[in-house]
């Protein structure tokens, strides 16, 4: 199992140019309209060079995102947990 640790918590307008790629992938996926204040979390899966991108709006509780990071064999750490914590 893989872990996710937070890469950065960032609001749409403001997303690095280098996960930009990332954000727009998932956006597509999902089928989601960003909006410049959209606020996403880009979370930096050890051991590997993937990302996951997290629409921090389609969450109500850390329950799901665990839920949605066990899908992909990640698990996500305790620091990075209390800190979306704040953000949902």
């Amino acid at each position: 199992m893989f872990i996710a640790t937070l890469g950065g918590i960032f609001r749409y307008k403001d997303v690095p140019e280098d996960m930009a790629p990332y954000v727009q992938f998932k956006s597509t996926i999902e089928g989601k309209e960003l909006v410049p204040e959209t606020e996403i979390a880009i979370l930096d899966i050890t051991g590997t060079t993937s990302h996951h991108v997290l629409f921090l709006e389609n969450y109500d509780n850390i329950e799901q995102i665990k839920e949605e990071l066990k899908e992909e064999d990640a698990k996500i750490n305790n620091s990075t947990i209390k800190i979306l914590e704040g953000h949902l």
